[in-house]
């Protein structure tokens, strides 16, 4: 059973190793500018900086759906509440539709509005001492072919790659709105699967790279190596994420294909699900283990769909002891535990049985 959200967690759920204490969680104070130091990721003073926190979804569906921006609040509340979680990181994903005002979107929730609302959003959790990572979600581009979400060419489901046509002034505008503020992280795409669509875990990587024309994708394809050059253009160095593929579980190639950086800023995004392939201590050990002994690995997304927290425990004490961060899918009271996952039942922070083991995790990292 999960433990309970008001009794205080054993000793045991507290890491092992962890040599200096993670410099955002000292109360009060702004969020720290983080750049990539070897395979940590460090403050401006050099210090190992750990992320624990909590994807809030809503900006990459409500826009789109024509319902608004966020789903839920997005206040000085909301934001305490998650703080009581010892929460020092929120990933918040983003539609490109409505950032770039494509026309399909509602003006009421694109361009200049959606911006606005986001930067508010950001400046508030930075302010807050979170850091923000902003996640290119939801992209345009018809897809139809395996795994596909949508029959749509529009931003309104998870595809295979993103599209040249409009990944690419996203993340130049994205980065133009943000750089010189390096406690804001860029997540490139959120989930990757391209070998799904080209037949082969070879192609998949060359267009995961290298984008353009890739078989089985009817649209011309953002590769990671043309949106790190879109951002870095800006002049904006904020460190970037990078999910590998079969939506960002699979980092067997992404040492190989890692892109070039100027500024020495990648890091490679991992997501972890009971329901993934990669979902043991042994698969961890071979595939992700050997990725963050070289650059630092953040596991954008963790979770479980069974109301428990039997998954995502000893997920956390693994990536304790290796030194990757990880936030849990996700900060909406409306997901069902069980169809979400989701980790509460209400924006005060009351968790749900899932959520209980990653707050009561949280909170001892975070000696709360």
């Amino acid at each position: 059973p999960s433990p309970s959200p008001t009794g205080s967690p054993t000793p045991t759920t507290s890491p092992t190793p962890t040599p200096t204490p993670t410099p955002t969680t000292s109360p009060g104070g702004p969020a720290p500018q983080l750049h990539v130091s070897g395979n940590k990721l460090v403050n401006a003073s050099g210090q190992t900086v750990l992320l624990h926190g909590v994807d809030r979804s809503g900006t990459e569906y409500e826009c789109v759906q024509g319902n608004g921006i966020f789903d839920g609040p997005n206040d000085q509340a909301s934001i305490t509440a998650m703080k009581s979680w010892g929460v020092n990181a929120v990933r918040v994903p983003l539609n490109e539709a409505c950032w770039n005002a494509e026309s399909y979107v509602n003006s009421a929730y694109a361009g200049s509005n959606y911006i606005s609302a986001i930067k508010a959003y950001v400046s508030l959790l930075n302010s807050n001492g979170i850091v923000a990572i902003l996640d290119l979600h939801w992209t345009d581009g018809l897809y139809t072919g395996s795994s596909s979400g949508c029959s749509s060419a529009q931003a309104v489901c998870q595809k295979p790659m993103p599209d040249a046509a409009q990944a690419i002034p996203f993340w130049t505008s994205v980065a133009s709105t943000f750089k010189g503020n390096n406690a804001v992280i860029f997540d490139l795409f959120n989930e990757p699967y391209a070998s799904r669509a080209t037949g082969s875990t070879t192609t998949g990587w060359q267009c995961w790279l290298s984008g353009g024309t890739c078989a089985g994708i009817g649209y011309q394809v953002a590769g990671m190596q043309s949106m790190v050059n879109a951002v870095r253009s800006t002049g904006a160095s904020n460190v970037l994420m990078l999910g590998g593929e079969e939506y960002s579980n699979d980092l067997t190639s992404w040492l190989a294909y890692e892109p070039t950086d100027p500024d020495h800023n990648l890091v490679a995004s991992w997501h972890s699900y009971n329901f993934n392939t990669c979902s043991t201590q042994s698969c961890w050990t071979s595939q992700v283990a050997p990725v963050a002994a070289s650059v630092p690995v953040v596991a954008g997304e963790i979770g479980e769909n069974d109301c428990a927290s039997s998954y995502v425990t000893p997920l956390m004490n693994w990536m304790d002891s290796d030194g990757i961060s990880y936030l849990a899918w996700a900060w909406n009271a409306d997901f069902a535990c069980s169809s979400g996952p989701g980790l509460i039942t209400a924006y005060t922070g009351t968790p749900t049985n899932y959520g209980a083991g990653v707050e009561a995790h949280l909170q001892a990292l975070a000696g709360l």
